[in-house]
């Protein structure tokens, strides 16, 4: 790929410098000169075409392409995205973030963790602190029938701690000790 320059016409009336106005066939400034179009057709090695568009529509940059034939503004292109900056994924509350082992990067210290029951737990439950006033942030309710896990259930809660985002449940069945299907119902 080569780099090269192209050859400017700038005039005040153009809202350009008037000492840039001649030549006519200056080459654009690199650090000074921005072009000045409705668009960008990007090419590539083996495409010259129409294909792959830069353009703006009103106060917005948008992209198409032939995978994205509906030209899309940067904001639309970034909520797709989630528009999360790492630290904010890192504090989402959704249940993939917790189902392994509680709250971890992304959320405050000395969250607290209390287990009900003993060889078999029957509930466990992350708070945001040892208050555990309105505060929930992951439950996982357990239900055991002799030495099988029969429900497993997960609940999500929103910052309020009370409020529940999102309820995972699986039922589980056995044959004698191993398992031999689950279904997932989520909520």
């Amino acid at each position: 790929m080569d780099r090269v320059q192209v050859l400017k016409r700038e005039s005040v009336a153009g809202g350009g410098d008037a000492a840039d106005e001649a030549p006519w066939d200056a080459p654009i400034e690199p650090q000074e000169d921005a072009l000045e179009t409705a668009g960008v057709y990007l090419q590539d090695i083996s495409n010259r075409d129409e294909a792959v568009l830069v353009a703006r529509a009103g106060n917005d940059m948008t992209f198409k392409d032939v995978s994205n034939p509906v030209a899309k503004t940067l904001t639309e292109l970034l909520a797709g995205a989630g528009g999360l900056t790492v630290a904010a994924h890192k504090a989402l509350r959704q249940l993939i973030h917790f189902i392994d082992d509680g709250p971890a990067e992304g959320f405050a210290s000395l969250a607290y963790r209390e287990v009900t029951g003993t060889v078999f737990p029957s509930a466990i439950v992350w708070y945001v602190d040892n208050t555990k006033v309105n505060n929930k942030i992951v439950e996982r309710l357990l239900t055991w029938t002799g030495v099988n896990l029969t429900t497993d259930q997960w609940k999500m809660y929103d910052t309020d701690g009370t409020t529940v985002l999102v309820t995972v449940t699986d039922a589980i069945s056995f044959s004698g000790i191993f398992e031999t299907n689950r279904t997932r119902t989520i909520a």
